[in-house]
């Protein structure tokens, strides 16, 4: 059975340890084996990643220019969450440890989410999904 793919979704990042200690107030973990003092390797999953670069460092890895996050929206990151209550408790922790608020609550029935900016402006999105709604029989 083939090893499952991994991604590495890069941003780039004004202030690393600024950052670091705000996804880390969310309950996020580092992986220190793809971090140095440019770039922190945030885990998401066993497979998903957030390379978090400071723009100096990024800006070696394109040529074009890094996208004023504070006024446009280069990508939006959704994470699945395993409940309501989780989606709440995610988009609470992050309202009250340096993010600000990005969209209003989706509310659909079988669908619930809510989202929020981190300290550089990236949008995230948090969802929960019913499960019977997933497989087709909501």
């Amino acid at each position: 059975m083939p090893q499952p793919q991994m991604i590495f979704v890069n941003l780039p990042v004004k202030d690393l340890g600024t950052t670091k200690d705000f996804f880390g107030k969310l309950g996020f973990g580092f992986n220190p084996q793809f971090s140095d003092e440019s770039t922190a390797c945030l885990v998401i999953s066993d497979t998903i990643f957030a390379m978090l670069i400071s723009e100096p460092r990024f800006k070696d890895f394109t040529k074009k220019e890094i996208a004023d996050s504070s006024r446009t929206t280069e990508v939006l990151i959704a994470l699945s969450a395993e409940s309501r209550e989780k989606v709440d408790e995610m988009a609470d922790a992050a309202l009250a440890n340096g993010g600000s608020p990005a969209n209003e609550p989706m509310d659909e029935g079988f669908m619930y989410g809510r989202s929020f900016q981190d300290p550089d402006h990236h949008i995230w999105e948090v969802v929960w999904m019913d499960p019977a709604a997933v497989q087709g029989q909501a």
